[in-house]
């Protein structure tokens, strides 16, 4: 990589730590010896998540809030020297349910954050962005300056924290850079997305995969892979006040992706459409594939898990995991 940073005994906050893609970004941190404030949702339950195997390591402070706190968000920038922003209301058929709510904490939480770096004079804000803000592809591939079209409440929601979080640089000179992930998957991933989805079906003996749309095209991105580009941007100054795509370069339509996982499994099925899973009309993104050009030429940073291997670690995760989904139900 061109862009590298020792991470050693530096104090690092990651908000949304316990989600898919910020809890792989914590084992990474804290395996180049990072020190780790974990920011997780309060929950009035035990419930240990994805970060249950670093309850007790000594390296990684958990910390319960709510971004929509800015106090508590304040608090927990206190001394950190890179936060990376990833605490976020997702899913996008419940956004159309209670769009509200993804104003307060995606937009306002946003705000929070970014005032609190400020305050706190942080080296660095590192904020996660979606490919969903550029809607259906106009051109393609898609670079940063695609216009930015919100097709559902999640995607404006996101659009409004981005520009929240650039206002902070033209406004105060705030080291933030946007970082803009395209479809991430791997272990660890919920059953709203939709490769957990497909596998969930198949590895409970499913012999039609239910799926809505079926000609879509996603450019899709290993965690890990998405989780390393984190660590890049945050070591590039070039990005400082940009936005950064973080994709493949390669895309695969929704109905060849299901036969590809069907491959991945091991098992045999045929894939149906389900009425149930078509977003409104007007709502679906039609095609996403990125121009990565800023991540490899800025911050050195390119995929290196193929969609196959990826493919086929996450299918045996999720044929372990089975009991955390409900395949025959659709989750919103």
């Amino acid at each position: 990589m061109k862009s590298q940073l020792n991470w050693n005994d530096r104090t690092v906050l990651v908000t949304g730590a316990e989600g898919f893609i910020g809890s792989t970004l914590v084992d990474l941190l804290v395996g180049l010896g990072a020190r780790v404030r974990a920011f997780v949702h309060y929950k009035p339950y035990a419930e240990k998540g994805n970060l249950a195997h670093l309850m007790s390591h000594p390296s990684v402070e958990m910390i319960a809030g709510d971004v929509r706190d800015a106090g508590r968000v304040s608090d927990a920038v206190a001394g950190c020297d890179t936060v990376f922003h990833l605490a976020a209301l997702i899913g996008i058929p419940y956004s159309y349910d209670s769009p509200g709510a993804y104003v307060q904490t995606n937009v306002v939480g946003t705000e929070n954050i970014a005032e609190a770096c400020r305050r706190h004079s942080v080296r660095r804000l590192v904020h996660t962005s979606t490919s969903e803000v550029y809607g259906t592809a106009l051109t393609v591939p898609i670079d940063e300056g695609h216009p930015l079209r919100p097709q559902s409440p999640y995607s404006a929601s996101k659009i409004g924290a981005d520009m929240m979080a650039l206002s902070h640089r033209h406004a105060f000179d705030l080291p933030v850079t946007v970082v803009r992930p395209f479809n991430t998957y791997g272990p660890r991933q919920s059953a709203r997305a939709v490769i957990p989805t497909i596998l969930a079906q198949l590895h409970s003996g499913a012999r039609e995969i239910k799926l809505g749309s079926l000609t879509p095209t996603r450019d899709f991105t290993y965690v890990t892979d998405t989780a390393r580009g984190f660590l890049a941007v945050a070591a590039c100054d070039r990005a400082l006040g940009e936005v950064v795509n973080l994709g493949s370069g390669r895309e695969i339509s929704i109905g060849d992706l299901a036969q590809a996982l069907i491959t991945a499994s091991g098992r045999e099925a045929s894939v149906v459409a389900d009425p149930a899973r078509l977003r409104p009309s007007g709502s679906e993104v039609e095609r996403l594939l990125s121009d990565n050009s800023r991540a490899r030429e800025w911050a050195g940073w390119q995929p290196e898990t193929s969609l196959g291997e990826g493919l086929k670690s996450t299918s045996e995760w999720v044929a372990e995991n089975l009991a955390l989904f409900a395949p025959g139900r659709y989750q919103i």
